[in-house]
C-alpha cells in the first residue's frame, strides 16, 4: 500500500510548540500496512522536508539562502530531512529553498522562517526586545539585499569566480550542457544585478560597497558570541550562512580578503559550525 493511499488513516497530530514535541494520537495504522511503510508515513507527516541545492565548497549549501534555512532548523531543534530530487519547477516561487510540512509548501527563506516561527514557536528570538528585533531585521536586510549582490558579482560576473562556480555547480552535466548552461546562468545573474542596481556599478565600486557591509558586520559582532548578544537568535542563521559563504569558499575576491581580516568573523563561523554542525 503506497504512502499516498494512507491519507484516510492519518493520525491526529498535537504540536506542543514550546518544546517542539509531536504526539501521534487517535488510533493505529492498519495491520496490513508494512512496518517500513508505517515508519515512512509517520516520517512524512512529522518531519519537515527541506528542498535545496546540493552541498558544495565543503559547506552545507553554497546557496546562503538554503544554508540559512537549514541552519535555522538546526538552531530551533526542528526535525527535518533533505529529500533528493529537489526541483525548481516544484517550488511555488521557482527558486530554492522551499519546504513541505504536511500538506503545506512554503518558499522563500524569510517566509519559511516566518512560517516555522508561527507554527512551532519563536524560542530563538523570545529574549529580544522590540528594538533588538528591529535592529536584527535591519542587519538581515543589509546582508540579504545588499551584501548578497556583491557576493553574486564575485561568483558569477568576475571571471575568476565564475571559473570556479561553473565547475562546482555544473560539472555533473553532460559536456554540451556543461558549456551552455553556465553561460546562460551568468547572463541571468547579470540581468538580475542590473535590475537590482548593483550591476550598474563598476567592479571596484561593487567590491567597495560589499567590503563596507562586511566591516559593519564585524563591528556589530564585536566580542559577542552571537550577533545579538550572548544567546543566538534567528539573525545568526542568516549571518552564519552568508559569512561562511564568503570566508570558506575557494573563490579569491576582495570580499573574501576583507572578511578574513576580521578574526571575530572567522571565530564566529567556527563557533556556529561547532554548535550546529558538529562533525
Amino acid at each position: 500500500m503506497a504512502a499516498a493511499s494512507l491519507s484516510r488513516y492519518r493520525p491526529g497530530r498535537i504540536t506542543i510548540k514550546r518544546s517542539i514535541v509531536f504526539v501521534v494520537v487517535a488510533g493505529r495504522l492498519p495491520q496490513a500496512v508494512a512496518s517500513a511503510e508505517k515508519f515512512n508515513y509517520l516520517k512524512q507527516i512529522l518531519m519537515i522536508s527541506l528542498y535545496q541545492f546540493r552541498p558544495a565548497f565543503g559547506l552545507p549549501n553554497a546557496s546562503p539562502f538554503c544554508m540559512k534555512v537549514e541552519t535555522y532548523l538546526r538552531m530551533a531543534g526542528l526535525p527535518y530531512d533533505c529529500p533528493r530530487g529537489a526541483s525548481l519547477t516544484k517550488s511555488p516561487k521557482g527558486k530554492m529553498p522551499y519546504i513541505e510540512d504536511g500538506d503545506r509548501r512554503v518558499a522563500d527563506s524569510s517566509f519559511i522562517i516566518d512560517y516555522l516561527q508561527q507554527t512551532y514557536g519563536d524560542k530563538l528570538d523570545a529574549h529580544l526586545s522590540e528594538r533588538e528585533r528591529a535592529m536584527a531585521l535591519s542587519v538581515q536586510r543589509m546582508i540579504e539585499e545588499h551584501l548578497y549582490w556583491a557576493a553574486v558579482y564575485s561568483r558569477w560576473v568576475d571571471d575568476a569566480g565564475f571559473k570556479v562556480s561553473s565547475r562546482i555547480f555544473f560539472s555533473h552535466m553532460p559536456p554540451g550542457l556543461r558549456q551552455l548552461v553556465p553561460q546562460l546562468a551568468r547572463r541571468g545573474m547579470k540581468q538580475q544585478m542590473h535590475g537590482h542596481g548593483m550591476g550598474r556599478h563598476s567592479r571596484d565600486e561593487i567590491y567597495a560597497l560589499g567590503c563596507r557591509d562586511i566591516a559593519a558586520l564585524a563591528a556589530l559582532l564585536g566580542d559577542q558570541a552571537y550577533f545579538m548578544g550572548a544567546e543566538p537568535s534567528s539573525l545568526d542563521a542568516t549571518a552564519y550562512a552568508f559569512v561562511a559563504n564568503l570566508i570558506w569558499i575557494p573563490i579569491e575576491s576582495p570580499l573574501r580578503e576583507q572578511a578574513k581580516q576580521f578574526a571575530n568573523l572567522e571565530a564566529y563561523c567556527q563557533r556556529m559550525k561547532a554548535r550546529y554542525y558538529p562533525a
